[in-house]
């Protein structure tokens, strides 16, 4: 006798295609979510990694700032001292000058010239004085001319009156003392 297979096959197929195909779908979801896991943990990682990077970086950047900072302050206390330096040098430097100015209005002042008062603004010197005649006041002017600490004379008021039956000349004269060249500035010419 024939056997005759009356169990639907093709019910059967139908089902065993559908769970190969199930199983394949599943299979391959489990792969994309297992695929899509790993790569959000690596670039989870590369961003946590890039965050630690930033914040290393913006620590040491406060930390540069804060030097950069102190530099800073402390160039400014350098020039502070660097002007403290230079004011004091010019005080020392300068403190000849007005020696020499005072024995060069000594030693320019001729016969028959006196001085009443000797003020100084600066580098700028103003003298009043009394001089027997008005070619003694030229005399002066000439010899401050000629003197290595005072330049630049200039006669701002002269008046002749008569003091005891003596023709006498009030005048008042301003000058600038000479500036000298210290060893600081000859080595800067070099």
């Amino acid at each position: 006798m024939a056997r005759v297979n009356l169990l639907p096959w093709r019910a059967e197929l139908r089902a065993q295609k559908r769970t190969e195909y199930l199983s394949i779908l599943g299979g391959c979801a489990v792969v994309a979510i297992a695929i899509w896991f790993v790569v959000h943990l690596y670039f989870g990682e590369l961003i946590s990694q890039q965050e630690r990077r930033n914040s290393y970086l913006t620590g040491h950047i406060a930390e540069l700032d804060k030097k950069i900072a102190e530099i800073q302050r402390l160039e400014k206390e350098k020039e502070s001292l660097i002007a403290r330096m230079k004011a004091i040098e010019t005080l020392q430097t300068s403190r000849p000058i007005i020696v020499h100015s005072f024995d060069e209005l000594v030693q320019t002042l001729p016969e028959g010239v006196h001085l009443k008062e000797v003020t100084q603004s600066g580098e700028r010197i103003t003298i009043k004085g009394v001089a027997q005649s008005n070619a003694r006041v030229s005399n002066y002017m000439r010899n401050v001319e000629s003197s290595d600490w005072l330049t630049n004379p200039k006669l701002s008021i002269i008046q002749t009156k008569s003091e005891d039956r003596r023709r006498i000349s009030d005048f008042t004269l301003t000058l600038q003392q000479a500036k000298q060249k210290t060893q600081s500035d000859e080595e800067e010419d070099f």
